[in-house]
């Protein structure tokens, strides 16, 4: 099992102090002296999991608020880290695949081979407006239809010596990109969906699956099987297409002495994410349903890896003192 953390942004955590300084510094131009507050916070989060052996960190893409931009901020951690992949967030229709292809290619070589990219459709329909051009769609099949096509594009981009591609989103005739991925032959593509379009897509052209969870941290039994069948339909799906995928998981860690304690801290995260959609969002992976004790929680990550999820990737609320709770109460039981 492989374990991931999210790089801290201001719309992926529960307030905490040192992050709303963050934000308090970045939303006043000119304010303040020596390094970046929001960039140092992530640097610290991040190395210090590098140094426990986490494998990978995901730099989520939010583009509405004080929220430092994605692609940039994984070059600063690119140069802060040795090991870490960095797992950077795309939305099809915000930028387009030939200039991610490009980014990527730069990134990968920057960071020693250490790239992959999550594409991902995205919700915010106000940052469709304001950052892609009004480039929100409102039909669901039309996402995933340009989410396909820029996956293909982007594949074709790092594999192909002459791209040519006629969609109904993106077009590239005889297209070529001397620059190329340090990792052969491409960079790794990991996806989320929950629709049959979607999945559909990333059987045929991801290569690492998000799988979806239950939404509720009181089911670990039946969240279990739901991923178990999941996974299942999956390995078909990309055995028709002549192809095998792996599996990730997006996981909100509660852990505390015991299991009464752990719940009163995810309903108080529940409360939260009923508080505005950005708030959800940070406090969605509940579902994964690693509440409880240092115990209960090794116990379902070792379920997990039984039925075929190599990838967790996690957060924390506060994000530094869960990082070191995992560390010290946690992966020792691993």
């Amino acid at each position: 099992m492989r374990l991931g953390i999210w790089t801290p942004l201001p719309h992926t955590l529960v307030p905490e102090p040192r992050m709303q300084a963050a934000i308090a510094d970045a939303t006043q131009a000119g304010r303040g002296e020596g390094p970046d507050a929001a960039t140092q916070f992530a640097i610290d989060v991040v190395t210090r999991a590098e140094s426990a052996g986490f494998d990978m960190t995901l730099i989520a893409a939010r583009h509405q608020g004080p929220d430092l931009e994605a692609w940039t901020l994984a070059t600063a951690l690119a140069m802060k880290t040795t090991n870490m992949e960095l797992m950077v967030a795309a939305h099809p229709g915000i930028i387009n695949p030939q200039m991610i292809a490009k980014m990527g290619a730069s990134l990968d070589r920057i960071s020693g081979g250490r790239l992959c990219v999550n594409v991902v459709n995205g919700w915010n329909v106000e940052e469709f407006g304001t950052f892609g051009n009004g480039a929100w769609l409102p039909e669901l099949e039309d996402r995933y239809t340009r989410m396909d096509e820029f996956i293909q594009v982007l594949r074709g981009l790092w594999t192909q010596e002459s791209c040519t591609f006629e969609g109904r989103f993106y077009r590239v005739r005889d297209g070529s990109l001397p620059l190329k991925s340090r990792r052969a032959p491409s960079p790794p593509i990991y996806t989320a969906s929950r629709s049959p379009e979607g999945k559909r897509t990333i059987a045929q052209y991801g290569d690492h699956w998000f799988v979806p969870d239950r939404g509720d941290f009181r089911q670990p039994r039946e969240t279990l099987e739901l991923m178990r069948a999941e996974i299942e339909a999956m390995n078909r799906l990309a055995a028709e297409c002549g192809r095998s995928i792996g599996y990730g998981l997006s996981a909100n860690v509660v852990c505390a002495r015991t299991m009464e304690e752990a719940v009163s801290q995810a309903e108080r995260l529940e409360q939260h994410g009923r508080a505005a959609r950005y708030n959800k969002s940070s406090v969605a992976a509940l579902g994964a349903c690693l509440v409880g004790t240092p115990e209960v929680i090794a116990e379902r990550i070792r379920a997990y890896d039984e039925i075929g999820i190599g990838l967790l990737l996690l957060q924390f609320h506060p994000m530094e003192a869960g990082l070191e709770n995992f560390i010290s109460e946690i992966q020792p039981l691993l």
